[in-house]
Formats: structure tokens, sequence, C-alpha cells
């Protein structure tokens, strides 16, 4: 199977940052799925009903947050 990959950086404000984790989070719940737009054509990846949710932070020079599910 081949890899599919989109890495994805976005300078944005911290309400947008939210709005765009507000609306993964609201279809994961309501579609059991995500969709991501990529060279003007879409994916949809199905998650199934449990994953692992791991959440790291990163605190120094500069600071970061990674919110990651896996399955």
């Amino acid at each position: 199977m081949d890899i599919f990959e989109i890495d994805e950086t976005r300078t944005m404000t911290r309400e947008e940052a939210a709005a765009r984790l507000r609306a993964l989070a609201d279809s994961l719940a309501k579609h059991n799925s995500i969709e991501f737009e990529r060279d003007g054509g879409r994916i949809t990846v199905a998650v199934p009903d449990e994953v692992a949710l791991t959440i790291e932070v990163e605190l120094g020079e500069s600071n970061e947050v990674e919110i990651e599910l896996t399955w």
C-alpha cells in the first residue's frame, strides 16, 4: 500500500486554530471520519471506534503541543 501523507503548516490566530480543531472533532464525532483537501481534491479518512490518543507538550525556546490519533 502506498503511503498518503499531508504535512501542512499555516499561520493563524489562536481562535482560528481552535475552530479548525473543533471542526475536526465535530466531524470525527458525527461522521466517524475526517476530511482533508489536497491539490483540489478531498480525501476522507475513516476512523475506527477505538483509537489511541497521544498529547505531547514541549516547552522551551519555542513551545509545541502535538495531538495524535493512531489506530
